[in-house]
Formats: structure tokens, C-alpha cells, sequence
């Protein structure tokens, strides 16, 4: 979308949250989104770049310190687009998020966009060795099972993603009883939980780590089964 002719009115700081430690994501962050969306230019991101500090990036830090300690080192998204092989040219995520990664791979991911709170975690995409170790242990026995009770056990608000196949995996059949499972190409739980008064209080934090625990089983088991993938670092090992 072009730059307005005149310079865009600023987005309010009120209740932003205070440097140093995690008081939620103040109505400022989301109406930094509503804004961007309507005027995604580098204008309009100079003249509020200074909301997406204070109201957006500063607490995804404050939150990140503090949850380190349990879920090991958080990784704060880059706002720009890659743009360089894409025909939608605008230069910035309509979000921001971040994700704290488990030793076998798995994500405990959140973000912030205009409609507010979004929290996930799972394999959100699997290498094709990830791939092929995640269809053998769905179709074991020994291990299948378990995967499937707890993805039984997600409802509600909660969305599985991440399948994709339309028919069996080669190499499986038509009828095996976990073919939806079989179909995942990744396996990810999200829930959105949109703008309620808590999020712009230290109480988010509470629901965010309230939904990572609910995801901890659905994790455990993708990190005993899977884990991280060995062709990632295969090719690191030739560079």
C-alpha cells in the first residue's frame, strides 16, 4: 500500500508495559498491527518504530528472560519480510512472535498480531528424516497409540496443524487405523486467544506457560520418537 500524504498520527503508549519485566502486551501493541496492516511501509514503520520497541519487541523480551530458565534460550522473530522471491512485496510481518525450542526439536511458540494472543508448540514442519522417523513410530504399535490418545485429548479451543497428505504416505496403506496421523507433515497444537483484559497484565504469562504445559506430552513424545533432524546437521558439517 502507498505512504500516506501526511505523517501518521502515533499510536498511543498508555499502559505499556514497564522495561525490565513481563506485564502482558499493552492494547498499543495490537493497534501497532491493526495500523501496519493498513499501511505496511517503511514510512509508516519509521515514524511508529518506536511503539514496536516499547509496546511489542520490549515485552517479548521481558517474557523471553523470563522464561529461559525453564524452557532454555527464546528466539525473537525478525519483523521484516523476505521479500526477495515473493510477489507480495511489503516489508513487515503483520505479527511478532518468538519460540523457545526443547533439546529433541520441539517449539513452544507465541506471537501478538492485531486480533491479539496466539500461543503454539509442536514440530511445525519435519525434515524428511524427521519425516520418516515420525510415520514409523505412528504406525508402531509400541508407540502409535500413545500419539493418538493424546491428540485425542486436545479439544476445545485447540487446533492440530500440520496435515497435509490427502491419502496414505507411500509405503502405508489406505486403511491403517492412524492415517490421519500418518497424513502430518508436521504436528503443531495453537490456540488463539485474541484480546482478553488479562493480556495486557503479568496474568498472560500464566495462560501462555498454562498452554506450553498442556503441550508438554504432545513435545515429550515428538522428542523421543523424532527428535531434532540429522541432515541439518550433516550439511552444517560440509560447509
Amino acid at each position: 500500500m502507498s505512504s500516506p500524504s501526511r505523517s501518521p498520527s502515533p499510536v498511543s503508549l498508555a499502559a505499556v508495559t514497564d522495561p525490565g519485566s513481563f506485564r502482558g502486551f499493552p492494547p498499543a501493541a495490537l493497534e501497532f498491527y491493526r495500523r501496519l496492516a493498513a499501511d505496511n511501509s517503511k514510512t509508516f514503520w519509521a515514524d511508529q518504530r518506536s511503539v514496536y520497541d516499547e509496546a511489542v519487541r520490549g515485552p517479548l523480551e521481558a517474557l523471553a528472560a523470563e522464561v529461559e530458565d525453564r524452557y532454555g534460550e527464546f528466539r525473537i522473530f525478525r519483523p521484516n519480510r523476505d521479500v526477495r522471491f515473493s510477489k507480495d512485496k511489503r516489508p513487515y510481518k503483520e505479527q511478532q512472535g518468538g519460540y523457545a525450542q526443547s533439546p529433541g526439536g520441539a517449539a513452544y511458540y507465541v506471537a501478538i498480531d492485531a486480533e491479539g494472543l496466539f500461543v503454539g508448540a509442536g514440530y511445525y514442519q519435519m525434515a524428511r528424516d524427521q519425516l520418516a522417523r515420525f510415520r514409523e513410530a505412528v504406525a508402531a504399535d509400541t508407540t502409535g497409540p500413545e500419539l493418538e490418545q493424546i491428540v485425542a485429548g486436545y479439544g476445545g479451543d485447540i487446533e492440530i496443524g500440520g496435515r497435509e497428505l490427502r491419502t496414505a504416505p507411500r509405503g502405508y496403506p489406505r486403511d491403517h487405523p492412524r492415517l490421519r496421523l500418518l497424513q502430518h507433515r508436521g504436528l503443531t497444537i495453537a490456540r488463539r486467544f485474541g484480546a482478553p483484559a488479562w493480556l495486557s497484565t503479568r496474568a498472560a504469562k500464566a495462560r501462555i506457560e498454562a498452554f506450553w504445559t498442556t503441550a508438554e506430552p504432545l513435545n515429550g513424545w515428538l522428542d523421543r520418537n523424532v527428535g531434532p533432524s540429522e541432515e541439518a546437521r550433516s550439511q552444517e558439517g560440509r560447509r
